[in-house]
Formats: C-alpha cells, structure tokens, sequence
C-alpha cells in the first residue's frame, strides 16, 4: 500500500467507504477506522503502519 487509493481499498474491503467533500475530515475518519481496524487485529500491523504512513504524508499535502 503506497498510495491514498490504496489506502480508500483496504477501507473498503472491509464496508468503509469515506468521503465528507471535506479532505481534512476524511483524513481524520480514515485514521479513526484504521485503528479501530488495528486494535481489532483485522489487518496486520505492517498494513497499519503503512497507513498511518499514508495518513501522515496526506496530512502535510493539505495543510
């Protein structure tokens, strides 16, 4: 997972779709679901990592 796409899949895989019109507010939405999906043990730890990665580098774009 390199990308903000990829990121929007893997959410999606599991019923997650986010999208407010508002880029700040999914991106903090996103980061809600991915730990709640991590401290789930529903994706692995290197998936989580990758998306927090993901999240970090969207945030500095939008600010």
């Amino acid at each position: 997972m390199n990308s903000y796409q990829e990121l929007q899949k893997l959410l999606l895989r599991f019923g997650t779709v986010i999208y407010t019109g508002d880029r700040k507010a999914d991106i903090n939405l996103m980061e809600v679901e991915i730990r709640e999906l991590s401290e789930a043990n529903v994706i692995s730890n290197d998936e989580y990592l990758q998306a927090m990665m993901i999240i970090s580098q969207e945030r500095k774009k939008t600010n």
